[in-house]
């Protein structure tokens, strides 16, 4: 069976750290669901850190129709490096759909004939380059002087995300949300939601997420940092106007790729004909500067879709991971106190980014506070891809999840 779901996503499923707008769905069908971007703008947004950004634009995509009582909305936060397109197709011939069109969509596990599915653009999103990405960040033009921000953009929160997503529903006079669904970073940005604005959010599903980033979390998202800090083409956030950090924003990539999967997938990849590891063994061999089969195989995957991000808006997205527990609170038990949602957590039992005890120990404080909550576990060797590649596993749950 391993084998058999190896081929399948062996060229999709890195995509999910790495993709955006040529994110490959997880279902076997051709959505026929054809969506828009649309633009968001405000004149100006108070950080939670309490500095003020002038003129935020955001993008965001919507599926299904509002109904009169504006009540039906489940809103999809995006994980790390995605931008909105959670399904769907921009066009009729793309090849490719949005990355949850599996369960997003008509008749699906969230149905757009019942939902209003809406998406918004994070702030510092990753793929600032990205045509089909809008976002505020350290790559935009600071209206004050006439250049990008650079590394004078204020740090950002995930309760910044949210309440960017909050003035977008307002804008369309929703007021409340049927449910609010995330994966990954995204998970972050739900529970941030239910913990935040508790009268908003009745129902709330984690995917592959946790409650609060720890120690561990933290270091590890460092390191996904460091690479572009140590590029001399950085030069402190100001390459807006010269190369700009591409060594560094590829070597943080191939770091983001490993650690969103499994030893068992990257041996088994090292064992395919696309990676023959005894030939790259010999080559290394014969040159310090030749590197492993698989390490260049890493490295290709993360050099084609370089252009589209920017390395500053990496280090505020890093932050904005690190700096984040429910609520915003001191800790975890206290983020948690205001939540009335009943919660759905489904971590992946094999994910090494974050790892399940992060879901279970969010789990288990709502239970002795006790809220109504619920804990499933995704399995497949994707590790934390689970959550995206074979998230159709749990739809009917979800689905389930999302009607009561």
């Amino acid at each position: 069976m391993f084998n058999n779901i190896f081929k399948k996503v062996i060229l999709t499923s890195i995509w999910f750290l790495l993709s955006v707008s040529t994110t490959a769905s997880s279902s076997d069908v051709q959505s026929d669901m054809l969506v828009k971007k649309q633009r968001f703008e405000m004149d100006n947004f108070v950080t939670f850190g309490g500095k003020t950004i002038k003129h935020v634009a955001v993008g965001y995509e919507s599926y299904g129709q509002l109904n009169a009582n504006k009540d039906n909305v489940i809103l999809v936060p995006h994980y790390f490096s995605a931008n909105s397109h959670a399904a769907g197709k921009y066009h009729v011939d793309d090849t490719q759909a949005g990355y949850w069109d599996a369960i997003i969509g008509p008749d699906k596990a969230i149905d757009t004939n019942q939902y209003y599915v809406i998406s918004v653009d994070s702030l510092v999103n990753l793929n600032a380059n990205d045509p089909n990405t809008i976002t505020t960040g350290p790559a935009s033009i600071d209206p004050d002087t006439g250049k990008p921000y650079g590394m004078t953009f204020p740090v950002v929160t995930m309760r910044d995300f949210v309440n960017v997503q909050k003035a977008v529903l307002e804008s369309l006079g929703i007021k409340k949300l049927h449910a609010v669904v995330g994966a990954s970073m995204g998970s972050m940005q739900a529970i941030e939601w239910a913990a935040s604005y508790p009268d908003w959010v009745p129902r709330m599903i984690s995917i592959v997420g946790t409650g609060q980033i720890d120690a561990w979390g933290t270091s590890m998202l460092e390191q996904w940092a460091i690479p572009v800090r140590l590029d001399p083409n950085w030069k402190n956030g100001d390459y807006y106007q010269s190369t700009p950090p591409t060594e560094g924003l590829i070597s943080a990539l191939m770091f983001i790729t490993q650690d969103a999967l499994t030893p068992e997938f990257f041996n088994q990849m090292g064992d395919s004909p696309a990676v023959s590891q005894q030939a790259g063994q010999a080559a290394a061999l014969q040159d310090i500067n030749r590197s492993p089969a698989i390490v260049n195989w890493l490295r290709e995957l993360a050099k084609k879709r370089v252009a589209l991000m920017d390395a500053n808006h990496l280090l505020y997205l890093v932050r904005a991971n690190q700096l984040f527990v429910a609520g915003q609170q001191q800790n975890l038990a206290s983020g948690l106190q205001n939540v009335k949602a009943k919660t759905l957590f489904l971590p992946a039992s094999n994910d090494m980014l974050l790892m399940p005890y992060l879901a279970q120990d969010a789990y288990q404080i709502l239970k002795e506070q006790g809220k109504e909550t619920e804990l499933l576990p995704l399995t497949g060797p994707l590790g934390h891809l689970n959550g995206v590649q074979l998230i159709s596993q749990q739809a009917d749950k979800i689905k389930q999840f999302l009607a009561e």
